[in-house]
């Protein structure tokens, strides 16, 4: 009887071993993270990224201690011209990739507290909501890259 305690300790940290897996692949994966580089006296810049959720969730926005306000933003053709909103969410179905690029989806990075140089780390939180409400936090690293045509 004295070994019950042992298998049963045994037994239950293999099974919070196994559900904390769970819970690790039920994350949401960010790829190839970065963010544009600024000039001196620039107050916004974009965060692109691949996103891949296991299951359907939707983008919303996020934080940064470099910047005041992080949203999702899309840029679109209107007519002739190309606009960018913000927008409430970001769908991001259950096993695809949604990549976040120049021209497209992206997160602006606005109120910047300084300028960002080529190779300096970015560290944004992103929000994204599952069914249910549920929120997850995805923090991410982003390296600053030299600035290049387009948005």
């Amino acid at each position: 009887m004295k070994r019950l305690p042992h298998v049963l300790l045994s037994f239950s940290l293999a099974a919070l071993s196994a559900l904390s897996a769970g819970v690790a692949a039920a994350q949401t994966v960010a790829t190839d993270p970065w963010v544009r580089a600024t000039v001196t006296g620039q107050k916004a810049t974009g965060l692109f990224v691949e996103l891949k959720s296991p299951t359907a969730a939707r983008l919303t926005g996020g934080s940064s201690p470099v910047a005041a306000v992080v949203e999702v933003h899309e840029m679109r053709m209107d007519g002739s011209v190309m606009r960018m909103r913000a927008i409430d969410a970001l769908p991001l179905p259950a096993g695809q990739g949604v990549t976040l690029k120049p021209g497209g989806y992206h997160v602006m990075l606005m109120g910047l507290k300084d300028s960002l140089k080529p190779g300096d780390t970015v560290p944004v939180t992103l929000k994204i909501e599952r069914e249910g409400g549920k929120v997850e936090t995805l923090e991410i690293q982003a390296p600053a890259r030299a600035r290049s045509g387009g948005h």
